[in-house]
């Protein structure tokens, strides 16, 4: 089982995406998965141009020379595809997006329908990675990755795969925290991506039971409110 986990987060390993993949990857390396984080803060990623040329004149391969080529090529290699990226305006990061644009050549140009009778481009290779997401956000609740969810699931059956897991984490702040109670709760947590890892590279799929684990609350959305509140009004007080 070959993981790669892709991550947008602009902040890089000082960002609580980071946290949650590598304590996702770590549960994935102790069963034996192959895995890898690519930190696209790290990379020359370029816009995509719109010219057609990885469907026209290069088949398969964009104009753009740049960092894109060989993480297309990993990508091609990996069983799983996880998109970490932070919540930016109920959507991906700029940078996801600018990488999300510039998969455009694992497609062909044709159109064909699928089972439902929409169209979609025919894949141009005959493995395709399933679909991970992992996400987090500033505040508290789970429902504010609704967008998250429907994009991904349209993004999975443009690359004819399926989404074998979504991790998402509200109160996403608290993972950076230091006090010992946020501590002792965020480490409880990240035991629980380690079992999500370790269930994906064995099983492609999270239990119901790791699921529910995932998605319970870090504090009281009250509590963890006020908390934000009181940093921000403390952060424009020294103004």
């Amino acid at each position: 089982m070959k993981i790669l986990v892709i991550n947008g987060s602009p902040r890089g390993k000082r960002g609580n995406t980071y946290i949650m993949a590598e304590a996702f990857l770590q549960g994935a390396g102790e069963v034996g998965a192959t895995v890898e984080q690519i930190l696209l803060s790290k990379k020359t990623i370029k816009n995509c141009k719109g010219c057609f040329w990885c469907w026209l004149k290069t088949p398969g391969k964009c104009v753009i020379k740049d960092d894109m080529d060989p993480i297309l090529e990993k990508l091609k290699e990996a069983d799983l595809l996880v998109f970490a990226t932070p919540l930016y305006v109920d959507n991906v990061t700029g940078l996801m997006k600018n990488f999300m644009d510039r998969i455009l050549p694992l497609g062909e140009p044709y159109q064909v329908k699928d089972e439902k009778g929409e169209c979609r481009h025919p894949a141009r290779y005959v493995k395709t990675p399933k679909i991970g997401v992992i996400s987090n956000c500033g505040f508290p609740e789970q429902s504010q990755f609704q967008v998250l969810h429907l994009l991904f699931s349209r993004i999975a059956r443009n690359l004819h795969s399926e989404v074998a897991l979504e991790i998402y984490r509200g109160e996403g702040e608290l993972l950076k925290q230091t006090t010992p109670e946020i501590k002792a709760v965020v480490d409880k947590y990240k035991d629980v991506l380690r079992i999500a890892g370790r269930e994906a590279a064995q099983f492609s799929k999270l239990s119901q039971k790791t699921i529910d684990k995932l998605n319970e609350p870090l504090v009281p959305f009250e509590e963890y409110i006020t908390t934000a509140n009181n940093f921000f009004s403390g952060r424009l007080d020294k103004k």
